[in-house]
């Protein structure tokens, strides 16, 4: 079974080396690592891996933690596809199928920023109209967004009284961009974690921006 397993790895030569050792005593396989953000003093990984049937994701944690200074922010299954040019492949199927853009749009997120799921709302009075929504997204139809219409990409409260119920107790992170106007947006969750970091949201609402072009052009 593949995991996302997220690291806080101090900035120091040989550092991810040695995670990526101590992840393999444990029978890991390492299938990806993409860095999701950086700082003078550390970096945040995603490392999608492979264990062993019968293996429990808790060895992750175990295993990355034994090398002195590494945090881990997050681990959960993971079961997306895994390529390195994620974005150009999905600016091209929209724009070769421009009238299921939006469609293909919240179908493509998840893969992209590794999220749980992801929504594409309109806004009109009373409400939030559902638009659009990959295959793994709650069947929340018709919410009350409060935050709408939206004129940046943002980190979402889960625990605004907005949020449905199920969200909440699943510990789910909101992250949300419009796609070129403010009143039409994308709600990307991440039930569990991890929490949405500043560069994942600049890329997202990046995306949002090229997607909107290609839609409207």
């Amino acid at each position: 079974m593949s995991f996302l397993i997220r690291v806080q790895v101090p900035d120091r030569p040989g550092a991810l080396g040695s995670v990526a050792s101590a992840l393999g005593e444990i029978e890991a396989d390492i299938l990806s690592v993409d860095v999701v953000e950086r700082s003078s003093e550390a970096a945040i990984d995603d490392l999608i891996v492979e264990l062993p049937s019968g293996r429990l994701p808790d060895v992750l944690i175990t295993a990355a933690e034994s090398v002195e200074g590494v945090r881990v922010d997050a681990v959960r299954p993971y079961a997306g596809i895994l390529d390195t040019h994620r974005e150009l492949e999905l600016v091209e199927e929209i724009a070769a199928e421009p009238a299921r853009g939006l469609q293909l749009f919240a179908e493509g997120v998840p893969r992209i920023i590794r999220s749980g799921w992801a929504m594409i709302f309109g806004n009109r009075a009373g409400g939030a109209e559902h638009l659009a929504a990959s295959t793994s997204a709650p069947e929340d139809e018709y919410l009350r967004l409060p935050w709408m219409p939206l004129p940046r990409a943002t980190v979402l409260d889960g625990d605004e009284s907005w949020v449905p119920d199920t969200w909440r107790e699943l510990g789910t992170e909101l992250a949300a961009t419009p796609i070129g106007k403010p009143d039409l947006v994308l709600l990307a969750g991440r039930p569990g974690g991890p929490m949405f970091r500043t560069s994942e949201v600049a890329r997202l609402a990046h995306l949002a921006g090229i997607v909107s072009v290609v839609l409207d052009g």
